[in-house]
């Protein structure tokens, strides 16, 4: 098991971690107070450069216009991007859009994949997913109140969601709805359908509010109602029963970009942590890097990053070397794992910068707020800490 890194993927490395450096982080002040829509535009700039670098979609198929690179490959991109909140964007693999294109080009149908998984990657359009319910618990994926009958040739939808990462302008939905209620396994019940967002009986109810801040665009948290929605039976997504499938292998590989991502906002946030620690006076002879706490977050913040950065890279690994099934306890380890970790990198650096740290002059407030999150969705830690120790325990 090597995670060498090979001269290529070091040149590409290098490029984007220069064009983050120049072209994103100068930004993010603008990016922050004017809105998704405001800045949309600018972003468009940045993502045509990004397209005639040749470095656009990484981790999408290259028959739709991504470069096709190997997961090991596209996880350490994404630590790169994680650096600065548009990153992913930028560069054309930013959620939910990548797991969503990761099962059309999988499970789709060519029609499908012509339709909605093409322009999907080309960036042209913008789609959503549509699973966590308000009234149930959303990390137990096989109970289900939205529903999706046979009507005729048509799939009538109704239900209640929340939490529709960036339905706000997105172009379809992948809705995960019981079809199977009598089905004799749990697992068996739900099912994906694509559902384009014009169709009448979609209905956003409102762009949810998250710590403070309420996101519009890509940024947004969407709450739906799905009113008598109509869509074509050919609507549905690698076949009948297959939503829990098809969820389990959105979020194996989905993990491993959220886990990466995590780390580059450790990276981001330690960077920032010792530079001002090396420059912020605590005495008139004294800096705050000549104190033994503030060496002490250090050194904790940099076991951290490395523990989580392992960690990630041997789940990517074995999902790439031997399936996703044989990666599940890793794939949950590594959630609730790097998860803590850049919970705990973030704090120590705000720490350090005291007063600065609360404020928004720099990044680190906004990485507080949003970082929190992270140990509640693609399931709780305390989900996952218990699939961990059942599938330990089944071994003794």
């Amino acid at each position: 098991m090597s995670f060498e890194v090979s001269e290529k993927l070091q040149t590409i490395l290098d490029i984007i971690n220069e064009f983050v450096d120049r072209e994103l982080i100068p930004l993010e002040k603008e990016m922050e107070s004017k809105g998704f829509y405001a800045i949309e535009g600018e972003l468009e700039k940045k993502r045509d450069m990004v397209r005639k670098m040749e470095l656009w979609a990484p981790l999408h198929p290259k028959e739709f216009g991504g470069m096709g690179l190997p997961l090991m490959e596209t996880a350490m991109i994404y630590e790169a991007l994680g650096r600065t909140p548009y990153g992913l964007y930028v560069f054309g693999c930013q959620a939910p859009d990548a797991g969503n294109i990761e099962i059309l080009h999988k499970y789709g149908t060519p029609e499908q994949k012509e339709k909605y998984c093409r322009p999907n990657v080309m960036g042209k359009i913008r789609s959503c997913f549509s699973m966590t319910e308000v009234e149930v618990c959303g990390s137990n994926p096989t109970w289900l109140l939205t529903t999706a009958k046979k009507d005729g040739d048509d799939y009538v939808i109704n239900g209640h969601k929340w939490y529709t990462s960036c339905a706000d302008g997105a172009e379809f939905a992948i809705v995960m709805a019981e079809t199977n209620p009598e089905a004799e396994s749990p697992h068996r019940k739900a099912s994906m359908i694509i559902v384009p967002t014009k169709t009448p009986g979609f209905n956003i109810v409102r762009n949810i509010s998250v710590m403070g801040h309420v996101g519009e665009g890509w940024t947004s948290h969407g709450e739906v109602l799905y009113q008598n929605c109509r869509v074509p039976k050919e609507n549905i997504l690698g076949g009948e029963g297959m939503g829990f499938v098809l969820a389990q292998e959105r979020l194996g590989p989905g993990r491993i970009h959220h886990c990466m991502r995590w780390i580059g906002i450790c990276n981001r946030c330690f960077a920032l942590m010792c530079s001002h620690a090396k420059k912020r006076r605590r005495t008139p002879t004294q800096v705050l890097a000549d104190s033994d706490i503030i060496k002490s977050y250090i050194a904790d913040s940099a076991a951290d990053i490395l523990a989580s950065r392992l960690m990630v890279l041997n789940t990517a690994w074995t999902i790439e070397n031997k399936g996703v099934k044989q990666a599940m306890k890793d794939i949950s380890l590594i959630k609730f794992f790097v998860a803590n970790a850049m919970q705990r990198v973030t704090d120590r650096a705000l720490q350090v910068h005291g007063g600065l740290g609360m404020s928004d002059d720099t990044p680190i407030s906004m990485y507080y707020r949003e970082n929190r999150a992270a140990r509640i969705y693609d399931g709780p830690d305390e989900v996952h800490k218990i699939a961990v120790a059942n599938r330990i325990l089944r071994e003794y």
